[in-house]
């Protein structure tokens, strides 16, 4: 089997667990509040509440996933390299993660591995933190108890670039510039993601854009490769 064709390609959005931080419950506001001060400079004037909305998203005990995007190789009769994007994204985060469950269990666990940009740090802990805390059993692909670390079946496009230089983060958005590889960005960051989820409802416009991202590290691995990227026409989105 094509190796390419054993790796599954991520990526999630998260917001806020909450609206506002005014609608936490008295226990999440205290433990928010000792979150907040370690970000709260001597001449950092903000409240707890900006801090909320503009960093909650990114901490999987005060946040949710609101859209997982996949990626998966595969091959069109001519022998041309495909790249097929799927998404799960809802309001509904237990769903959204029983959802995905479902789609990598029938997928062969014993050679899938799951790539995403900074996956490491962050798209593989949040996935596994959401899911216990919505009493979801991990899948064995994300289940890390008792494996030891070249068992693990995690690629990350941001290491891959390290080449073991821990010293810096490298953005998805550069090494795309780098490379010359389409970017995901247009009008649309992941600062935003919050602000168009709960002020504009536009959960369409997030999901569009973390499969884009999905495209992206996808091109990114294969060029890191050495491998041609996938043209244009044979990206196909479910």
């Amino acid at each position: 089997m094509d190796e390419f064709r054993t790796i599954l390609f991520l990526d999630i959005e998260t917001v806020a667990c909450s609206e506002s931080y005014s609608f936490l419950d008295d226990r999440l506001k205290v433990q928010w509040a000792r979150k907040a001060a370690f970000f709260r400079h001597r001449d950092n004037a903000q409240t707890d509440e900006q801090l909320f909305n503009e960093k909650a998203g990114i901490y999987a005990e005060f946040g949710k996933i609101i859209v997982i995007a996949m990626g998966k190789f595969g091959e069109t009769e001519k022998g041309e390299r495909t790249l097929r994007t799927k998404y799960f994204a809802g309001d509904d985060e237990r769903q959204i993660l029983l959802d995905f469950k479902a789609a990598l269990e029938k997928m062969d666990q014993s050679v899938l591995k799951l790539c995403a940009h900074n996956g490491k740090e962050f798209d593989f802990p949040y996935l596994c933190r959401r899911m216990l805390v919505n009493g979801i059993t991990l899948p064995s692909v994300l289940n890390m108890s008792g494996k030891k670390n070249w068992e693990v079946p995690f690629l990350d496009t941001m290491d891959m670039w390290k080449f073991g230089d821990y010293k810096h983060y490298t953005s998805l958005d550069l090494l795309t510039t780098l490379f010359d590889i389409p970017s995901s960005k247009g009008d649309m960051d992941g600062s935003k993601v919050n602000e168009v989820y709960y002020r504009e409802n536009n959960l369409d416009k997030i999901a569009a854009y973390c499969s884009a991202d999905v495209v992206a590290v996808a091109q990114l691995y294969l060029r890191l490769k050495g491998a041609p990227v996938v043209m244009q026409q044979n990206i196909l989105n479910n």
